[in-house]
């Protein structure tokens, strides 16, 4: 208790310095507000480079190629959870479907939302900027081969998904009012408590909601805020724009919105993702399909790009590990799984029985990953706008103008789906940190109103500086994540094995009821 007394000290003490050097930016000049962001940096910069020689520490492949561990790590526990459970990532999506689409809802089970609704939740902390520039840099660093290498990391993701997702719901929080807490600080710390690691499954426990917490506030918010603000001032002007110089003006307005959605919870949040996610994924995929279709004859040797391309390189080896690289670290850095986080709003879901929300949870990175990120692929070799040549392949940019080559409004449709799916990043990571947050300093109204006040200052914060190392803090602790998580998920995939057995024989003789 002694440790986490201590972590809640340092992390409060850096949380409320951070918040005081920003709003003084707010009123200064342009130079001052230069020099806060610089002594903002270098106040963090110390911390940062710790993390990232921690968490990002690369084990070398070849003498030319070096791979982060935690990429290792995700990707070697979602392989071995896909044998364990017998890829239910394939025999268990049409049932998934089944459960998604409400037929085996009961409307007296516990929990806050349906299951549908606890899925677009999710998706809406993982489907991002990251499925529109993410796919652009990982097929500008490592071709169009790294596509096939992105969708396969996808398929096997599910099986980390529907771990964590199962273990969610089966040691979630129900609390006097029907609200619930869930999420790996709680299946950590009483999962391993019940198999007799109760000290290692607290400290675990600890770190994970440590990292949850600063997660949501940097990769979860401010990156997103930052990025959506960026598009913003760009599409309404650039320099001419009436924003430019003054971005504090909308994320004001965004704070106030995303305040106004997190004040309700996670019935609040679910509502509005719930229209949110289907809404921006189908305009986004209809474009694509329509793209695609539009150069259809291409479609073959696309393809053969790809194919030729995962398999194949000049530098034989070396540039093959180069391809799976860029494929795997793009797959994993969108979807999350392995990372923990979207356990927290899939525990939410009104089931009585855990490994029907696992099961939803699988469809998770096969709609952002195989899906959503496969068509930004497509588009972009399809059109012929990556250029292996070209220095300056990169990012929203070159999805942009892939999408442009088709459909000349695109860019102002595409800032439209960036600033929405910025906005629903962060409603969703907002639930993430406050969850955690709770784990950490109780679940009383003035600590979830601290959170909410404090989410809600750092959009402002965000949206109107330059906070390189902050940002770079954010995206860290996101990662930090997967280390304990899925830790404990290896301890854990055991009695789910047995939970995931006995779930599918009670479908399968009706045993479970069917209501539509």
């Amino acid at each position: 208790m002694k440790i986490i007394r201590g972590i809640r000290f340092i992390l409060l003490s850096s949380l409320f310095s951070l918040i005081s050097f920003s709003l003084q930016a707010q009123d200064s000049t342009g130079q001052e507000e230069q020099s806060i962001d610089e002594l903002i940096n270098q106040a963090f910069q110390p911390i940062t480079d710790l993390l990232n020689k921690i968490i990002f520490f690369t084990v070398p492949i070849t003498s030319s190629i070096e791979i982060p561990f935690v990429l290792i790590w995700l990707i070697v526990g979602a392989i071995a959870f896909t044998f364990y459970f017998k890829f239910i990532n394939i025999r268990g999506f049409k049932h998934a479907l089944d459960v998604v689409m409400g037929k085996f809802d009961d409307p007296d089970d516990p929990g806050e939302v349906s299951h549908f609704q606890a899925l677009t939740a999710a998706l809406s902390g993982t489907v991002g900027v990251g499925n529109i520039a993410g796919v652009a840099m990982a097929i500008s660093i490592g071709g169009p081969g790294a596509t096939f290498w992105m969708i396969l990391a996808g398929l096997l993701g599910m099986s980390s998904k529907f771990l964590e997702c199962t273990l969610g719901v089966k040691y979630r929080i129900e609390h006097e009012d029907g609200s619930v807490s869930g999420g790996p600080m709680y299946y950590l710390s009483q999962g391993l408590g019940k198999m007799g690691f109760g000290y290692l499954g607290r400290i675990l426990a600890g770190l994970f909601a440590v990292a949850c917490v600063g997660g949501s506030f940097g990769g979860g918010n401010m990156v997103q805020i930052n990025q959506a603000t960026q598009q913003f001032v760009h599409v309404t002007g650039g320099e001419a724009s009436i924003f430019y110089g003054k971005a504090w003006i909308f994320g004001l307005v965004m704070a106030l919105l995303v305040g106004l959605i997190i004040l309700g919870g996670i019935k609040s949040i679910a509502r509005v993702t719930d229209k949110i996610v289907p809404f921006m994924v189908g305009i986004y995929l209809t474009a694509a399909v329509f793209v695609i279709l539009f150069n259809f004859t291409s479609i073959p040797s696309a393809l053969g790009e790809i194919l030729k391309g995962a398999f194949a390189s000049s530098a034989v080896f070396g540039g093959f590990v180069g391809v799976l690289i860029q494929g795997f670290k793009r797959a994993a850095f969108s979807n999350e799984a392995g990372i923990g986080s979207a356990s927290i709003a899939h525990s939410a879901a009104r089931t009585n029985e855990p490994v029907s929300e696992g099961v939803v949870a699988l469809l998770e990175p096969f709609i952002d990953t195989v899906v959503v990120c496969t068509m930004t692929a497509l588009v972009i070799i399809i059109t012929g706008s990556y250029d292996p040549n070209a220095s300056s392949n990169a990012g929203i940019a070159l999805t942009s103008s892939a999408f442009a080559s088709v459909f000349s409004w695109f860019p102002v449709v595409l800032s439209v789906a960036v600033i929405l799916f910025a906005l629903s990043t962060m409603i969703s990571w907002s639930y993430y940190g406050l969850k955690a947050w709770g784990y950490l300093f109780g679940e009383t109204n003035l600590a979830i109103n601290t959170y909410k006040i404090i989410f809600c200052l750092f959009v402002i914060v965000g949206s109107s500086m330059s906070l390189g190392s902050v940002f770079d803090f954010g995206d860290a602790m996101i990662f930090a994540m997967a280390f304990p998580n899925v830790l404990g998920l290896l301890f854990l995939s055991k009695e789910v094995r047995a939970d995931l057995k006995s779930y599918l024989s009670r479908v399968k003789s009706g045993e479970i009821k069917r209501f539509k």
